[in-house]
């Protein structure tokens, strides 16, 4: 067999849990998907993998880009659609791992693809431009270490945005 993502010839059976459904997987694959991985060109592969026709392909491919902490990852799954099932299984895999509470400014507790507004004008570094009170920030995406941000698209930059500064709609 070969790996799920990469192709390497070398694989060993990984189960993908809540579901118990196994996927063949190299052991640099594997590592990923147990820990946090690093960008590096490796997971480029995920590009293709995140549209396998096999639903546990599918999730571990989620679940390793969530855990990457690189623009074009976040890109891909702003880019991808998995069948509501699916995208449920991937991220009830998420929160098992993850025990990080994220909460709003009222303390609401927020989740990924809520859809946030910003309580204050927030100057966006490096990007020139200030994110304005009132804006809707549509399908943020939890920081998964770090309870105090989260993700979000403003005029069509992706940021880092700190929850005491947004309110759940």
């Amino acid at each position: 067999m070969t790996c799920e993502f990469c192709g390497a010839a070398d694989t060993t059976e990984v189960t993908i849990s809540p579901r118990e459904d196994t996927i063949a997987l190299c052991a640099t694959c594997a590592e990923g998907l147990s820990g946090a991985p690093t960008d590096a060109p490796h997971w480029q592969c995920l590009n293709g993998a995140i549209w396998s026709e096999t639903p546990a392909v599918q999730v571990a491919a989620f679940r390793v880009l969530k855990a990457l902490d690189a623009a074009w990852a976040n890109d891909v799954l702003d880019g991808v659609y998995l069948d509501p099932e699916v995208q449920a299984w991937a991220e009830a895999g998420i929160s098992e791992v993850s025990d990080v509470v994220h909460k709003d400014s009222n303390g609401t507790v927020l989740a990924n693809g809520d859809t946030v507004t910003l309580i204050k004008d927030l100057p966006v570094k490096g990007a020139g431009f200030t994110a304005k009170r009132g804006t809707a920030v549509r399908n943020i995406s939890l920081v998964p270490d770090n309870a105090g941000h989260i993700e979000g698209r403003v005029e069509g930059q992706r940021i880092v945005i700190l929850t005491q500064f947004v309110k759940k709609n």
